[in-house]
């Protein structure tokens, strides 16, 4: 028997991590909807790919479609074609949604505080028009370790950006999928599949406290290769992970 090919070896070890989050986490029930925030992004991209092909498994029966938010006034691009396309390949139907906001009338907050906003906004909004129960999000491990990095020393809290989190409000819930996986896999992944990159990329992407929070980050595990574990299983004991 020839030995596994490394895009194999990758996608075999991010489908491990899925359907243990899945577990883990209580993510996916029977007859749920599930709606993907579809960025275009390489997370967003390899999370609506595990999900569709997850779907037609029917263990849990659900279904999925995806969601696509334009932004008016940020200065990037993507293919909106290709997502289409993506999609379709899928077997996923792609809803395209445009919205803007006016960053001079809150001075107080970044534009990306802004943007992530508002496509949250239109998210519910449509999640909720189209019978959707739950909202899927490409964050990975590694952005929930940095949030949780970001909470404890920018504002004094210990948490972070929960696996499940029902939303109060709102008759949804929050799932993030890939939050088991690394970062530096799903990259990896994503090269191998040959994921279209967006046309431009956000202005802002590098000028925020997560780029900060990154790079420390990244001189942690330099330090302590076991800190990425640890971290997570102190989010864990202390029940950050899921929010009822």
């Amino acid at each position: 028997m020839p030995a596994p090919t490394t895009e194999q070896q990758l996608e075999k070890r991010l489908n491990e991590r899925f359907v243990k989050a899945m577990a883990t986490y209580g993510l996916i029930a029977d007859d749920d909807r599930i709606l993907v925030g579809l960025s275009g992004g390489k997370d967003s991209l390899c999370l609506l790919e595990l999900l569709a092909k997850r779907m037609r498994i029917q263990h849990p029966r659900f279904e999925v479609a995806a969601l696509h938010v334009r932004m008016e006034n940020i200065h990037y691009e993507s293919d909106t074609s290709y997502l289409e396309t993506f999609a379709h390949d899928l077997g996923v139907t792609l809803h395209v949604r445009t919205t803007g906001f006016d960053a001079s009338t809150d001075t107080r907050r970044s534009p990306c505080f802004l943007c992530s906003w508002y496509r949250r906004k239109i998210m519910f909004n449509v999640a909720q028009e189209l019978g959707f129960n739950k909202i899927a999000l490409g964050h990975h491990q590694d952005d929930i370790l940095h949030t949780t990095l970001m909470g404890l020393f920018y504002q004094g809290q210990f948490g972070s950006m929960p696996a499940r989190l029902k939303l109060r409000k709102m008759p949804l819930t929050i799932i993030r999928p890939l939050c088991m996986m690394r970062e530096a896999d799903i990259k990896a992944y994503a090269d191998l599949r040959g994921y279209q990159d967006q046309k431009k990329q956000c202005p802002y992407e590098h000028d925020s406290h997560r780029t900060t929070i990154r790079r420390l980050f990244s001189d942690i595990e330099a330090m302590n290769p076991e800190a990425r574990a640890n971290m997570w299983r102190a989010l864990n004991k202390a029940g950050k992970m899921v929010e009822e």
